[in-house]
């Protein structure tokens, strides 16, 4: 019989030092992972993988270093204890920093409309996240954020344009309204704490657009 555990995985952790990414990133380790969003032992995670007891527990145990599995309880199993473990979140992103000086940067591209420029901003985001979650996180707070996103089409390129136009006008029309300067005239910073805006619009992948399809109807 498994005693209770109040452990509850985090729902998203950002994996942002090289170790720990080299730790993880083994096909195996990932699915032990995946399996253990709820306590498990070594011994049932190999009976569901048709593995091995002691190859599994090898790679449980590498995860416990490196803190991605949790000590949950233990269970029964005829005449002695079996400890269990639970993943320390639901899913995982690795920070675009582990790759250290070939990470790619906002300054890789300049031209706003190529898919470089997309993806540079979007590691940018994505570090300046997994730096502010760790700094909330430490503080026992929750990180302040919006996110919006919308699925929409252009039927030609025209209507593209356009609409990365006025995109642009009202953006910058709603941030001189609702906000304060980021800088003042002298370079200094302005009043209030700092956000940053980021928005983008790319085409979506085929095999994207039919997974979310509506089902058909006869």
């Amino acid at each position: 019989m498994a005693q209770p555990t109040g452990i509850v995985p985090a729902e998203l952790e950002c994996i942002h030092d090289a170790a720990r990414a080299q730790a993880v990133l083994n096909p195996l380790r990932l699915e032990i992972l995946s399996r253990a969003r709820t306590p498990r032992s070594g011994s049932e995670i190999a009976a569901e993988l048709g593995l091995g007891r002691q190859a599994v527990n090898y790679h449980v145990r590498a995860l416990e270093r490196a803190s991605f599995l949790r000590k949950a309880g233990r269970r029964r199993k005829r005449n002695f204890y079996e400890q269990r473990y639970v993943a320390s979140a639901r899913a995982y992103i690795v920070a675009p920093s582990v790759l250290g000086p070939v990470q790619v940067e906002e300054g890789t591209a300049a031209d706003r409309f190529s898919a470089e420029r997309l993806i540079a901003l979007a590691a940018r985001v994505q570090s300046d996240l997994a730096a502010g979650l760790a700094g909330a996180a430490d503080q026992k707070k929750r990180l302040p954020t919006l996110s919006i996103s919308v699925d929409l089409r252009f039927e030609s390129a025209a209507q593209r344009a356009r609409f990365a136009g006025a995109l642009a006008d009202a953006v910058a029309r709603v941030v001189a309204e609702h906000a304060s300067p980021a800088f003042k005239p002298d370079g200094a910073p302005g009043r209030g704490r700092p956000y940053r805006l980021v928005a983008g619009c790319y085409p979506v992948p085929a095999a994207a657009e039919r997974a979310h399809a509506p089902e058909e109807r006869s």
